[in-house]
């Protein structure tokens, strides 16, 4: 049976303070009151036509969902039949191309007209759009089951938390104790020195080049280099300071400790890297089949990488599993006993050219997603990724999924997620790409990092 929603009241509510709000900030924002052609928000209106019972039928309605994690292309369009088949509303999943900017085809499809209805983005695009073009969902219920995954802009919520995911050393537990011919702890691995102990006994007993660095711009770049910032005291707020700093000039790379520390680690890794001979000519398609076949035990990366992991012949009930990207040899610092884990992903409405009709519609999409057992299952079954809402009981059928949530219980992750201009991962994505192939040192990417935070005051 289709469900119904009833939003009559609420949108005769919105187009009255839109007309309240007149031309001021309220309007600006793009929070879904107020439209640019006011006349296209009344014959909205006027679509979802009422029924007997004061309730609007939004069986019909055709809605977009621009998805930026590759990954889960596949689910979310199985996710999207599963809800017409409850709703009878229609969602259309857009992709976003490999190493195509999720933030330039957002913005281009705005300036194009043609604006998705949803989007899911980084955190940092989120909070570069929100203000002028989301929707406000600060009153939407499922606020109350995502404490502390949502991100604050203004006072406000402008987004859905789609997932978490956490990034470290993915380690194969198995070809770690096959090659070794003892038990590994994962545990044991919480200083540089440990690291390093733990490449030199592989490569002692026959793993030649047990670590896998992935070549791409946004590895390198947001999830590899971004350690420098979350890493600063493990809060989204001492992310902020440090990269304050670097705006100001009043910090250096090349003096800070964090920085030094990253790049002590990066350069053991590369000394173990299988694809040192080319490091630019790694293929990410190949890059997880090492780790399956045991021919590495570990790869700098996140929980996002378990699709490519399953497609290369990893099996859920393989023990996959993070260490630390580790930070220097304090055993204590938290940086190298707990694995970075925060709601990334996040999903806009559009507030400027969507539909009431539209705009209620993706609202019962994120609620379906929220609270329904179909979308709750969906989410972690199928998307195989771990819910950022504490409602969704359900437990990652993954073991990256399934180790970040058991970390997560046993206060083994650190919640930072830093804030960056959309052009970051690009940019020192790049740079990071002339370090690892040995066309820049240390000095060189610390200059190149300067120049990229001072050119941002």
């Amino acid at each position: 049976m289709k469900t119904k929603k009833a939003i009559a009241v609420l949108m005769m509510a919105a187009m009255t303070v839109g007309m309240l709000a007149g031309c001021g900030d309220e309007s600006a924002a793009g929070n879904g009151n107020d439209k640019t052609d006011a006349g296209s928000a009344a014959s909205g209106a006027e679509a979802a036509a009422t029924a007997d019972d004061g309730e609007v039928d939004l069986s019909g309605t055709k809605i977009t969902f621009l998805n930026s994690k590759g990954e889960v292309q596949t689910a979310l369009e199985e996710m999207a039949d599963a809800f017409y088949e409850e709703t009878g509303i229609e969602v259309e999943i857009l992709a976003c191309g490999t190493g195509e900017s999720p933030y330039t085809k957002v913005t281009s499809a705005y300036n194009s007209g043609t604006a998705p209805t949803m989007a899911m983005l980084d955190g940092t695009d989120v909070i570069a759009l929100a203000e002028q073009y989301a929707v406000d969902l600060s009153d939407e219920k499922w606020i109350a089951q995502c404490e502390g995954q949502v991100l604050n802009i203004g006072g406000k919520a402008y987004s859905f938390p789609f997932c978490v995911e956490g990034r470290g050393l993915i380690y194969n537990k198995t070809a770690i104790e096959e090659t070794l011919g003892e038990e590994f702890d994962p545990s044991s691995i919480n200083s540089y020195d440990a690291l390093k102990g733990l490449l030199e006994s592989l490569r002692a007993a026959g793993m030649e080049n047990p670590v896998v660095v992935s070549k791409e711009d946004w590895s390198l770049g947001a999830h590899q280099l971004g350690f420098i910032y979350d890493a600063y005291d493990g809060t989204t707020e001492g992310s902020e300071e440090v990269i304050d700093q670097l705006k100001s000039g009043s910090l250096k790379a090349a003096d800070y400790e964090r920085y030094n520390e990253f790049v002590d680690t990066m350069d053991l890794l590369l000394e173990y890297n299988i694809n040192g001979d080319d490091p630019l000519g790694a293929l990410y398609d190949q890059d997880p089949i090492f780790l399956v076949d045991g021919e590495a035990a570990i790869w700098a990366n996140g929980c996002w990488a378990w699709p490519n992991l399953a497609e290369a012949g990893a099996e859920t009930d393989d023990e996959y599993g993070f260490l630390p990207f580790v930070l220097g040899n304090d055993t204590s610092d938290f940086a190298n006993n707990e694995i970075q884990a925060a709601a990334t992903k996040q999903v806009m409405i559009d507030g400027e050219q969507a539909t009431e009709e539209e705009i209620a519609a993706a609202k019962e999409f994120l609620n379906w997603i929220a609270f329904s057992e179909t979308g709750q299952r969906m989410l972690v079954e199928d998307a195989a990724v771990i819910p950022a809402c504490s409602n969704n009981t359900n437990q990652p059928v993954d073991p990256l999924g399934r180790d970040i949530q058991a970390k997560m219980a046993e206060e083994k992750t650190y919640s930072s997620s830093f804030v960056a201009p959309a052009d970051h991962w690009s940019v020192l994505g790049a740079a990071m790409q002339k370090y690892i192939a040995g066309e820049s040192d240390r000095a060189g990417l610390a200059a190149e990092i300067d120049a990229y935070w001072t050119a941002q005051n």
